[in-house]
């Protein structure tokens, strides 16, 4: 098959294919005679696998590690559950992150009530207040929370 019968099958884009074989994640394909890549189903299987990691948020050296285990089955898969178990850390971090961003999006939502001027924004006030440096609604202290 070609790439962008690939990049259909899959939903990857041809660019991101291309850098996945310039990053060796995925094999080059073989060549047509009139210099088409051709791709396998072993293609389409490894690029499949490796779309599916990066929509768990897996990084590309991650799923080098994981790809690498796959080209050797017989090893112990002790390195797998750690990878995953970081992989797992990682995202309670951001959850984390996440939650805190969404607790100063809500105080400073929380400073403009109704629509009026701009002049008036409470929003705009503290957003412009921050950016003097100065204490602001979103970012309390921690003596403050």
């Amino acid at each position: 098959m070609r790439i962008s019968e690939l990049a259909r099958a899959t939903g990857v884009d041809v660019e991101t294919i291309r850098y996945y074989e310039k990053q060796a994640l995925l094999p080059a394909p073989a060549r047509q005679e009139n210099g088409y890549r051709s791709y396998t189903a072993d293609h389409l299987e490894r690029l499949s696998f490796i779309r599916h990691c990066r929509a768990l948020d897996i990084s590309l050296a991650d799923v080098r590690r994981l790809s690498d285990f796959i080209n050797q089955p017989a090893d112990d898969c002790g390195d797998i559950n750690q990878l995953i178990d970081q992989q797992i850390t990682r995202v309670r971090a951001r959850l984390n992150s996440m939650q805190a961003l969404e607790k100063q999006l809500t105080q400073l939502r929380a400073r403009c009530h109704e629509p009026h001027s701009g002049k008036e924004c409470g929003i705009l006030h503290e957003l412009v207040a921050a950016a003097h440096g100065e204490a602001c609604a979103c970012h309390t202290t921690a003596s403050e929370s």
